[in-house]
């Protein structure tokens, strides 16, 4: 069993764990927010059903708080702001 290679430890013929690509959260989470945001501004009516609703109204402030304070309650602001609007028209 010697000549088997071995897949963990030391030495070269040792495969080597995958280095996973750094993620942007922030600007990941900003470029979706600013998507949402934008629907929902430009809506005349909702665009979303009342089970999407639900969930954005649920996952857009957890979302936001990848972003800096201000900025996350200032989007939370202005998409709790279109909701409510929304849900009046």
């Amino acid at each position: 069993m010697s000549d088997q290679f071995s897949l963990f430890g030391e030495g070269g013929d040792r495969l080597q764990a995958p280095v996973p690509k750094p993620v942007d959260h922030e600007a990941r989470a900003r470029a979706k927010l600013t998507r949402v945001l934008e629907q929902a501004r430009a809506a005349d009516r909702m665009p979303w059903d009342d089970r999407n609703v639900r969930m954005w109204q649920t996952v857009f402030p957890q979302m936001a708080r990848w972003l800096p304070d201000e900025e996350a309650e200032q989007m939370t602001r202005a998409f709790q702001h279109e909701i409510a609007r929304l849900k009046a028209a």
